[in-house]
């Protein structure tokens, strides 16, 4: 992994201008942490490895434990996943943008990094224009991840991230307190039949309605 070096770490609220310096910073490579519809993220360019490691030694995160994707639109899937089922469809047109991750079959140009050596990829399309914004100044999907230390709680304001990973990252756009607390529900598309991997803020009721042979693993 890279080394790091401490920073001088600004947190600047959004606004035209900061959203602009957020968007260079990541189209160069750097981590930026940002609000998103669930809680405070942190991003960088998914095609770019040495970037990708870096987020990994931000949070001190375990090699093995892959990053999530944002992508801005549906056409984009096709940039960071292989094959997207027919079931897959109804669903994310239903759902997206909104809090729901789906893992489908990855695509070869993903680095390894981003997967750490699995055949799929975990995506979503944000509901928050912030990072909507971000993925299409960047001009690219997004590696993002919770902005915190690994195993420590998920921040939901901006200075809960600087109290945990100041000096580690050049930016942190305040956006406010998060709006949801509640995780995105994730469900793997690659098998069939499709499975349950979290619950979060989309119900079972709601996921049953589009995916009624779901399987779901005893709690």
């Amino acid at each position: 992994m890279p080394n790091l070096s401490n920073q001088i770490t600004q947190i600047l609220p959004i606004n035209g201008k900061t959203i602009k310096l957020a968007g260079r910073l990541l189209r160069e490579g750097e981590s930026v942490a940002f609000p998103t519809d669930t809680v405070y993220g942190l991003g960088t360019n998914v095609f770019e490895p040495v970037a990708v490691q870096k987020i990994f030694t931000i949070k001190q995160r375990p090699a093995d434990k892959a990053l999530p994707v944002f992508i801005a639109q549906l056409d984009d899937l096709s940039l960071v996943a292989r094959h997207v089922p027919n079931i897959a469809w109804p669903l994310l047109r239903e759902f997206w943008p909104g809090a729901l991750t789906v893992v489908l079959p990855k695509n070869s140009k993903l680095p390894i990094e981003v997967t750490v050596g699995q055949e799929t990829v975990a995506v979503r399309i944000p509901n928050h224009s912030v990072c909507l914004e971000l993925v299409m100044l960047a001009g690219h999907p997004l590696a993002v991840t919770s902005a915190n230390l690994s195993g420590q709680p998920t921040p939901l304001t901006a200075q809960e991230v600087a109290t945990q990973l100041s000096g580690r990252l050049p930016l942190i756009l305040d956006g406010g307190p998060s709006p949801d607390q509640q995780p995105s529900t994730i469900i793997d598309l690659s098998v069939t039949p499709p499975r349950l991997l979290r619950l979060g803020k989309v119900s079972l009721e709601s996921l049953k309605e589009f995916l009624p042979n779901l399987v779901v693993p005893s709690l």
